[in-house]
């Protein structure tokens, strides 16, 4: 006969090892399925373009942004973590990437939203660079599950271009 603390410890080994055994059958099932979210972001006003006394390049730009990110939400989603950056290159930089707006979403419900609003951070270019520039705006998302490995993604919308000239 076993004594008292040998069946606890064997119960709780087993509890804890089908635990484990679920959180990974969890894990994998996220991997069947295919999100289609859908974005669109319309550049309304250019609020102001100009050269700041340190001779970097700024803009204000006000934003409709509407997404439908509904589909990136399954049982295992905890929430999405989601910003707008503007993509642009440059003779000295292939990739630029600037941060105008982000948001965590916390549930499939305010998954879908349109949103009017100024940059939340700053559209700044180190130098001249930015004058009759054509740029992206890309809406990245990353998936963060109750278990499991986040996971990311975006969305790339072309189109856009800046003036020739400061405002």
């Amino acid at each position: 006969m076993h004594s008292f603390g040998y069946r606890a410890n064997a119960l709780l080994t087993l509890a804890i090892t089908i635990l484990a055994f679920m959180c990974g059958i969890a894990s994998l099932s996220d991997n069947f399925n295919s999100p289609a979210p859908t974005a669109q972001v319309q550049v309304l006003n250019i609020n102001w373009f100009q050269k700041k006394p340190d001779g970097d390049d700024e803009i204000s730009l006000t934003l409709n942004i509407s997404a439908d990110l509904q589909s990136l939400f399954t049982w295992n989603t905890k929430q999405v973590f989601v910003f707008l950056a503007a993509e642009y290159e440059t003779p000295k930089n292939a990739l630029n990437q600037i941060s105008l707006w982000d948001g965590i979403i916390p549930s499939k419900e305010h998954a879908k939203f349109l949103i009017h609003t100024t940059n939340k951070y700053r559209f700044v270019d180190q130098g001249s660079n930015l004058r009759g520039k054509d740029f992206n705006l890309t809406l990245h998302w990353h998936v963060m599950p109750k278990t499991g490995k986040m996971s990311a993604n975006k969305l790339v919308m072309t189109g856009y271009r800046l003036p020739e000239t400061y405002r």
